[in-house]
């Protein structure tokens, strides 16, 4: 197979700098909806945005090697993610189930870009492993994500 180009690889990277930014946005969005009781989601969530930031800095770096510019926004599913979020607090309420199963959701989609990534295109070797390691850290939250979305039913 033949390796895809640097400025195909930086698309492919920015496009998951974006996922990692609508992760974080996300993981903001849900800190907001946090109630008193459900306090102790507040040390996770605010892990999981440090965790984004580490991993979409990774790919930056990348980007910026391959002499691209880093992607500064979010996509645009995240954003009607988001919106959806939004209009389903507001009939469901802000309660435990509801926050995680929301961010259990935006860790799916997180999950389907990184497979999506690896799946669609040549990439470096170097790049590819890059991309197993942190679609491997981020399945770890997905599934701690969805443990508590499960005890909170």
């Amino acid at each position: 197979m033949e390796t895809i180009t640097t400025a195909a690889t930086n698309e492919v990277l920015n496009d998951l700098i974006a996922i990692n930014n609508d992760r974080i946005e996300g993981y903001e969005r849900a800190l907001k909806e946090v109630t008193a009781e459900d306090s102790d989601l507040k040390g996770l969530f605010t892990d999981m945005i440090a965790e984004s930031h580490q991993l979409r800095n990774a790919l930056g770096n990348e980007v910026q090697a391959g002499g691209g510019t880093m992607a500064s926004g979010t996509t645009a599913s995240g954003k009607i993610y988001r919106a959806w979020m939004d209009v389903k607090a507001v009939f469901t309420g802000h309660d435990r189930h509801t926050v995680l199963a929301n961010c259990e959701a935006g860790e799916d989609a997180a999950q389907r870009a990184y497979k999506d990534a690896l799946d669609h295109e040549s990439l470096p070797a170097y790049i590819s492993e890059l991309l197993m390691q942190q679609k491997e850290i981020l399945k770890r939250s997905h599934d701690k994500i969805k443990a508590l979305r499960d005890q909170a039913r």
